[in-house]
């Protein structure tokens, strides 16, 4: 038998969705994102909730908030499946229809 074994878990975490495309976003935490890694996003598109792999690209810290620090990171999003692109895409167009 093994004496020890180590591993990690994912937990989902809140973030701020400040800015998306249909190649990423930016998105704004608590919590500091390491440069290239690899995370699962579930973002919420209005009535819609999907889950995209994305890789950091840069963070930040953005702020000081009640003696916290306030991070914005770019995400891009790592070979999202159609499904993902079309909610996305669909969700933009909304957003742009409302504007008008």
């Amino acid at each position: 038998m093994i004496s020890r074994l180590e591993g990690e878990v994912m937990v989902f975490q809140p973030m701020v969705i400040k800015e998306v495309s249909l190649r990423g976003g930016l998105v704004e935490t608590r919590f500091p994102l390491h440069l290239n890694s690899l995370h699962d996003l579930r973002l919420e598109l209005g009535e819609r909730s999907v889950v995209v792999k994305g890789r950091v690209v840069h963070s930040q810290i953005a702020d000081v908030d009640d003696d916290q620090l306030v991070y914005w990171t770019g995400i891009e999003f790592v070979e999202p499946s159609d499904h993902v692109s079309n909610a996305i895409a669909e969700f933009l167009q909304s957003v742009r229809s409302e504007r008008l």
